[in-house]
């Protein structure tokens, strides 16, 4: 399977703590992920790599995924990937360093831009610091329709670990962070934590976050992420869904010619003195509409 294209119009976006990409076991993987998520963007953290090409992305890459922005790690420590398909987007390089790639796509389809950061923050806490305060110093001005996703290494209440600790400190300037800027989290559908450190008796974690800005649920209303199960890697992937437009439901609609049909009064009647009693009148009175609804 090599083709990612389809009428659908939605995108998808795969992040995932890979925790090294120098072996063939990942590079099978994330290719694995990338076909179950029939994704469009691709953004990997700690990639443990220095360097980057065309060849070496094919390793793990479909022939669809061919553009790409990356920051080297130091050693064997950090450093993040963010590969698009570019017959889909038009991707133009805002910004890289340890801490974040962030790509401006261009989506050829419908001519809507938006801005995607790739985020890996510091598992030190020395490094945490500058990390906090790091966004704090972007120029968003223009990040109209922005998505931040990735490794975060940070939590933001006590309730993203299934064992007590935590700096609070640490949780209060990321939450401040958050509110600052304006960012909406989206949350994980189906799943608390996102990091396990793989023992008998795990310690998990949510160190994985998306957040978007104000301005990005008006325009991308059916957005939300899915997590995919973790064949490898103590992180989960995990797959951002950007809709445009939200699924309707099933409305009811009262035709008028119904009321000279010649058994339309006594199927209400019916319906409605045989639904169940409820104590409260509200409810009583909702069962009685959807009893006849389903009649008609």
């Amino acid at each position: 399977m090599e083709s990612n294209h389809s009428n659908n119009r939605d995108s998808k976006i795969l992040f995932w703590n890979i925790r090294g990409i120098n072996s063939q076991e990942k590079w099978d993987a994330i290719r694995d992920k990338i076909i179950e998520s029939a994704c469009q963007v691709l953004c990997l953290q700690e990639t443990k790599r220095e360097k980057f090409d065309r060849f070496y992305i094919k390793k793990f890459c479909l022939r669809s995924l061919d553009q790409f922005a990356f920051f080297p790690s130091t050693g064997a420590s950090g450093g993040l990937l963010t590969v698009w398909n570019s017959s889909l987007f038009d991707g133009t390089i805002i910004q890289a360093n340890s801490y974040d790639v962030t790509v401006k796509l261009l989506c050829r389809l419908d001519n809507k831009t938006f801005l995607v950061t790739n985020i890996y923050g510091p598992a030190s806490t020395p490094q945490k610091q500058g990390f906090i305060t790091w966004p704090m110093n972007l120029d968003t001005t223009d990040f109209e329709d922005w998505v931040l996703g990735g490794d975060f290494n940070l939590i933001r209440s006590p309730d993203n670990r299934n064992k007590p600790r935590g700096d609070i400190t640490e949780m209060n300037q990321f939450n401040e962070v958050i509110s600052d800027l304006g960012l909406v989290e989206i949350p994980f559908s189906g799943r608390n934590f996102t990091w396990s450190n793989m023992q008998a008796d795990p310690l998990l974690v949510k160190l994985d976050w998306v957040f978007t800005s104000s301005n990005w649920t008006l325009t991308f209303p059916a957005t939300f992420v899915q997590p995919l199960p973790r064949p490898i890697s103590d992180h989960t992937p995990y797959v951002l869904h950007i809709g445009t437009s939200i699924p309707k439901a099933n409305l009811f609609r009262f035709e008028n010619f119904w009321v000279d049909h010649p058994g339309f009064v006594d199927t209400v009647n019916l319906h409605c003195n045989s639904s169940p009693y409820f104590a409260n009148a509200a409810k009583h009175l909702s069962m009685k509409f959807k009893q006849v609804r389903a009649s008609l």
